[in-house]
């Protein structure tokens, strides 16, 4: 079983690491101010589960597979992009229901919105390697099974950066209940989640250093 020092210690590693930009948390706050906090809450539970997802792999040792092979860690990242760039387009393309068939499709939107945070997660290969960098730093073979180790040490993970996300999404969120509804807020709203869908897909096609 894990100590309680290194929880604690591995607590403050991922709470310094949650509170440092990068792409999901630029993902939910983008969400949040174009959609709304509930769309800002259900991207980062789709984020979560991706992080859940890459946690299990990592358990199962197959992350290992991103250092072996190179051409599987370039695969996942390219495969990434074209989805990043795909959500880009449908933004940038998607036309503005009325408010009668927003209450129809309400359901599956958040649906949609919660596949897209679990991919853009899932598909991008650092997230994997970062669990990689920093998990065996904490993990002692002779206190229990590492599978088990690594479950409990990526719950405390998710845990905090659901917690520090949250106060990103509710603090975005203000942006658009400050502002006006109409459609040209709705408009532009949804070309800046196209240009920050955009910007994650070029970061991770140009940013290849592993």
């Amino acid at each position: 079983m894990i100590d309680f020092q290194t929880l604690i210690l591995f607590s403050a590693a991922s709470f310094a690491l949650a509170i440092t930009p990068g792409p999901d948390m630029i993902l939910v706050a983008a969400r949040s101010a174009a959609q709304g906090r509930m769309a800002g809450f259900v991207t980062q539970v789709g984020v979560s589960a991706g992080s859940a997802f890459h946690a299990i792999i990592l358990a199962l040792g197959l992350s290992q597979l991103f250092l072996a092979v190179p051409y599987a860690y370039d695969m996942v990242r390219y495969l990434g992009a074209a989805y990043l760039l795909y959500l880009a387009w449908q933004a940038f393309t998607s036309r503005d229901h009325s408010s009668s068939q927003s209450t129809q499709t309400h359901r599956l939107s958040m649906f949609v919105i919660f596949r897209q945070g679990f991919f853009s997660n899932v598909l991008n290969p650092k997230v994997a390697l970062f669990y990689l960098a920093l998990f065996p730093q904490f993990l002692d073979p002779e206190k229990g099974a590492v599978a088990f180790q690594i479950l409990v040490l990526a719950s405390v993970f998710l845990f905090i950066d659901f917690a520090v996300h949250g106060v990103v999404i509710w603090l975005a969120g203000s942006v658009r209940s400050l502002s006006k509804s109409g459609s040209s807020f709705t408009r532009y709203s949804r070309y800046f989640l196209g240009i920050v869908f955009g910007g994650l897909a070029a970061k991770l096609v140009f940013d290849s250093g592993k």
